[in-house]
């Protein structure tokens, strides 16, 4: 997702400062030689004065904190080193920009942060309630900016995104990724669920647009300070579903998916709607499902195809969200 915003951000005259905590060749952000365009900061969220000392040395404006430790599995197993980033980095970053008074910030979050509701779909004003590590990790980030936005009067706002999918995207333990992978090798994709979990979705490009249009917004409308928006395509799918989706435009429908019922501690459906959006910033989804799909088939058919071996280095173990 970095890598895309990045894209984004030169492509409108931006300069880019990027803090990076571990160099990753065959990231997008280094593969496609963005890194050449921008300052490289080299740290983590925990350093506190690396934060600040950065902010004002090169004159920030416009933050979008995107770091996050981002999988579902990682964090089951590794709840404290979660936290530390997800909550404790939050906060650092949020008292960086307070103290060297930072012009607009936005968090990206996730529909993770609502944790489990009877009433669907997810619309902003409901409670943030997560349950396992992950969704309390959003959950929480998502509540310290409202609290930095209403003690402190910081302009901060909070995207919270469908289930990103795309291109660039190496943690090959992800549903969508791991089946493009394995349909392209003649290899029947494993899904670890029941495959009746439901989900929503979003192109990272138009995760993107997302992004700077709320940032954007957040510069002109100091009204908006401390809201949260939901952005997705806005539609519900099965993991089942989502799976034939791609194996019939892959044309491997013979590749059918094996069904493990393994998964526990998921949320069975989650979706989002995106009215406020469309209300106050007049954003939608310019990429649909298929097109969506299309982009980022043809990306890994390149990346794979120009990396032979090189995804296996990619592999985990770890299961993601609803696969």
């Amino acid at each position: 997702m970095g890598g895309w915003l990045v894209k984004a951000l030169l492509e409108q005259g931006a300069f880019p400062v990027v803090l990076v905590r571990d160099h990753a060749p065959q990231s997008m952000f280094f593969r496609e030689n963005l890194a050449r365009r921008c300052a490289i900061v080299r740290g983590s969220l925990q350093d506190f004065p690396l934060l600040r000392r950065t902010l004002s040395e090169y004159s920030v404006t416009t933050v979008f904190h995107l770091a996050a430790q981002a999988i579902v599995s990682t964090a089951k197993v590794d709840p404290v080193g979660t936290l530390e980033t997800n909550v404790q980095g939050t906060w650092n970053l949020l008292e960086a920009c307070r103290q060297t008074k930072v012009s607009q910030i936005l968090i990206a979050s996730s529909d993770k942060a609502y944790g489990a509701h009877e009433s669907l779909p997810y619309v902003e004003s409901q409670a943030l309630q997560g349950k396992f590590p992950y969704e309390v990790s959003k959950s929480c980030a998502d509540l310290i900016a409202g609290m930095y936005a209403t003690t402190y009067r910081l302009p901060v706002a909070v995207a919270r995104c469908a289930n990103l999918f795309g291109g660039g995207d190496l943690n090959f333990s992800r549903l969508i990724p791991d089946l493009i992978r394995r349909t392209l090798e003649g290899r029947r994709f494993v899904i670890r669920s029941d495959g009746k979990f439901v989900r929503d979705f979003l192109y990272v490009e138009d995760a993107a647009s997302a992004y700077l249009c709320l940032a954007e917004h957040l510069a002109n409308n100091p009204e908006l300070m401390g809201e949260a928006f939901n952005f997705s395509m806005e539609t519900r799918l099965t993991v089942l579903d989502l799976v034939q989706k791609i194996l019939q435009m892959m044309g491997r429908t013979d590749l059918e998916p094996i069904v493990q019922n393994s998964t526990t501690n998921e949320i069975r459906e989650q979706y989002l709607s995106i009215e406020k959006a469309h209300r106050l910033l007049s954003w939608s989804a310019q990429f649909n499902l298929e097109e969506g799909i299309r982009r980022t088939v043809a990306w890994y058919a390149e990346f794979l195809g120009a990396n032979a071996g090189a995804e296996a280095r990619f592999a985990k173990a770890a299961v993601d969200a609803g696969n």
